[in-house]
């Protein structure tokens, strides 16, 4: 579980992520709201059987409908950043493939045809591309996109017609939010083109300090264009982080301190948590990781815990039921084995 985790990334002190994802569509078939059932399955197929052709690009991989899978199964991949909400909200007509490592996936009949998606630990944008690009053009060899000469690619929702490219990187930045200078960053870069979103996306709330930066056009820049524009605005961010760390641990290293180790006190210790608290505590642990304070922890630990907390991840590892109050034990018994390791 969660082995997008695993491997080398830059900046992995703030990001947790890099992905890339491109939404495509079939010419000459409706766009996924207007499908019936016939037509939604006839697209899985052809896009499945494009794969299964590929073997180059597409080496192992798994194939999944979310008609056939439960509720915990399905939110579960959410949880873990593999699939998107849309996707299950279209169980019925929808599918997705997925490689044995977990870092490329093609969701089918989601809001588009086709959602192609690299996700990659730590900072790296271009090798996420790279790799995006290839499943693309592999894809493409056997099914003909819906393609305009003047606007480009052709999606559901105008905001992604073009390249159909949304850039993204995960960041945790708890510096600029205890120095209060996220909202700033917030309004700055809603001005120039950027968003900034929850832990999971669109629509969803900022938890453990986790931030998604992405890129909000889609059209008349080419896909090298957006992907560097949006790297050069989250270097920027990560400094501003860096530069909050430095300046907290100057002014205040005792209390940053006493606020890193009662969080490690917590969670070594509680019988019962939420998700609220748990994120929170982890997102202290994860900032004194990084700024030196704590020597026997390691982002993976850490990030990997942030997805296990979840509670369709718990359901699903530990065959927990669906009571709040039984998923709040499991999971403050799940740090505790960690943390005290």
């Amino acid at each position: 579980m969660s082995k997008w985790l695993e491997g080398e990334g830059s900046d992995k002190d703030i990001v947790i992520s890099s992905r890339i994802r491109l939404a495509r569509n079939i010419k000459e078939y409706k766009f996924p709201h207007m499908l019936d059932d016939n037509t939604s399955s006839e697209i899985i197929e052809k896009v499945k059987k494009s794969v299964d052709n590929e073997k180059r690009v597409f080496n192992e991989c798994n194939f999944h409908q979310l008609k056939d899978m439960n509720i915990i199964q399905k939110n579960s991949y959410v949880e873990e950043h593999l699939i998107s909400k849309g996707l299950v909200k279209n169980s019925d007509k929808s599918a997705f493939i997925i490689d044995n490592d977990e870092k490329q996936v093609v969701m089918v009949n989601e809001e588009d045809h086709i959602r192609i998606q690299v996700l990659l630990p730590g900072f790296n944008f271009e090798r996420a591309w790279q790799i995006c690009s290839s499943m693309d053009d592999a894809i493409e060899k056997n099914i003909n996109y819906a393609f305009d000469e003047r606007l480009g690619y052709l999606t559901a929702c105008p905001t992604n017609v073009g390249t159909g490219l949304r850039v993204s990187a995960m960041v945790h930045l708890p510096c600029l939010v205890l120095t209060r200078q996220i909202n700033k960053i917030l309004q700055a870069v809603s001005q120039i083109g950027i968003t900034i979103r929850g832990l999971y996306g669109e629509g969803t709330d900022i938890s453990g300090n986790i931030f998604q930066i992405s890129n909000q056009i889609t059209l008349g820049e080419t896909e090298e264009e957006i992907i560097q524009k949006l790297k050069n605005i989250v270097l920027q961010i990560l400094s501003k982080e860096r530069i909050s760390r430095e300046m907290i641990l100057s002014k205040g290293k005792i209390a940053v301190e006493d606020k890193v180790f009662r969080a490690f006190g917590v969670l070594k210790n509680a019988r019962i948590i939420s998700l609220n608290e748990a994120m929170k505590l982890l997102s202290d642990i994860r900032m004194g990781h990084a700024m030196g304070l704590i020597g026997n922890m390691d982002y993976f630990t850490i990030n990997k815990l942030m997805i296990e907390v979840q509670p369709f991840t718990i359901q699903k590892n530990n065959y927990t039921s669906s009571n709040q109050h039984e998923i709040s034990i499991k999971r403050a018994d799940i740090l505790r084995k960690v943390l005290n390791k």
